[in-house]
């Protein structure tokens, strides 16, 4: 999974912790407590370094103050605050992080100041790639009443990365709820560590979950692909819904290989729809998988659309003969295949009343599928709202209903 720009958000975020540390050392020097002389004068020769970018210097200088003794806690508070400056800079974070929590747990910090310094050690051990302890510097920072977006990213990646994935998943959620409750969009990123997740851990409803979510808000191909995969291999998929899986595959632009479009062709002429076999063959051939290879895979392509093409002229001519046959049939099935194809063949406005009229006879030996096709064929049609109507009725737990989910939000795009 792609998160460059999570990396770069938490980036960002540590280095305007660490900005703040820097610029903030001395903000209330003249209310604050007095400073003895052999602890100010290296404390100021250490931030006359870090103005020059010379980290290892400032630190250096505030080695000086080792040797001091008696300090009092304001001195000290200094002290870890520059050196956690100075060895973030020095390319130190280990060093700077502890500094930083050294001067959070002083009694002479200001209030205000916490916050900000646990932003600061957070990304130190997030740099430093202790993980657990930068996601409990957030937790503190939370608690301390920060309430910068980038730092709970920081938090969750923090999290994710350190393997606490049920804390993690935890995080994000509520982050997620919050925003759509809030009527904004989650972040794509979010919605990308939640999909991981629950890969990771084997949740493939969670896993369905959040690709919805990310197909609705960011439709990329990817993610329609991840999905549709997700869906198709799922425990329990009835085998009767493959050719239906490959449809939405056409439909969201995620066929990726020659075998499925042979599939995906030969199903369709088995289920008696050679017009959508034709389709799924051209668009084979213009994809540039079907028609080329090896000269038996050439041959057997060109079979393939020979069969399509003298199933679809034989089918052109019988047109209609057993539509008053099929209308009076004990069940729905030949009533709704038939309406089906003519949909499939451009004749909606023919086919839709016997689909519909199919629905009332009922009788079906799948029901569930019945719906589904009549809500495909209605989309295909055009008429999405009535397909959206449609396919939110399909029940199921043979995923027919998660086929019928994702056929709703290809509707709504």
């Amino acid at each position: 999974m792609d998160m460059v720009n999570v990396i770069v958000i938490v980036k960002r975020a540590a280095a305007a912790a660490l900005f703040f540390a820097a610029t903030h050392a001395f903000a209330d020097e003249t209310k604050a407590p007095s400073i003895r002389p052999e602890i100010g004068k290296p404390v100021q020769a250490a931030l006359d370094a870090l103005k020059a970018k010379k980290g290892k210097d400032a630190l250096a200088r505030l080695h000086e103050t080792d040797a001091v003794g008696g300090k009092t806690p304001y001195e000290t508070y200094l002290i870890e605050r520059v050196k956690g400056q100075a060895a973030g800079m020095a390319g130190e974070p280990a060093v700077a992080a502890a500094a930083f929590e050294a001067a959070v747990a002083s009694s002479a910090i200001p209030a205000a100041d916490k916050a900000p310094l646990l932003a600061a050690a957070a990304g130190q051990y997030y740099t430093a790639k202790n993980y657990a302890k930068a996601g409990d510097a957030c937790a503190r920072y939370f608690q301390e009443g920060g309430s910068d977006p980038a730092i709970r990213t920081l938090q969750t990646q923090a999290l994710y990365l350190g393997g606490d994935l049920a804390k993690a998943a935890h995080e994000l959620q509520a982050e997620v709820k919050a925003a759509e409750a809030a009527g904004k969009v989650p972040a794509e990123q979010q919605l990308q560590m939640l999909a991981d997740i629950a890969n990771r851990q084997k949740d493939s409803a969670s896993a369905i979950n959040v690709m919805e979510k990310l197909v609705t808000h960011y439709p990329k191909k990817d993610y329609w692909a991840s999905l549709v995969y997700s869906v198709s291999t799922r425990s329990g998929l009835s085998t009767q819904l493959s050719l239906d899986v490959l449809r939405l595959k056409m439909a969201t632009g995620t066929m990726r290989t020659v075998d499925e479009y042979v599939e995906a062709a030969q199903l369709a002429i088995q289920a008696g729809f050679p017009a959508e076999a034709k389709k799924f063959i051209d668009a084979g051939y213009d994809a540039k998988l079907m028609g080329n290879g090896a000269g038996p895979d050439i041959e057997r392509h060109k079979r393939l659309r020979d069969t399509a093409a003298k199933g679809l002229a034989e089918d052109t001519k019988s047109l209609g003969l057993d539509d008053a046959k099929v209308a009076a049939a004990a069940n729905g099935d030949p009533l709704m295949n038939t309406g089906l194809n003519y949909v499939l063949r451009g004749q909606a406005d023919k086919g839709l009343p016997m689909m519909e009229q199919a629905l009332k006879k009922g009788g079906f030996k799948r029901a569930e599928d019945a719906k589904l096709h009549l809500g495909f064929a209605q989309w295909l049609a055009g008429q999405k709202s009535k397909a959206i109507e449609t396919l939110r009725t399909v029940k199921g737990t043979d995923g027919t209903a998660e086929i019928a989910r994702l056929w709703v939000l290809v509707a709504q795009r």
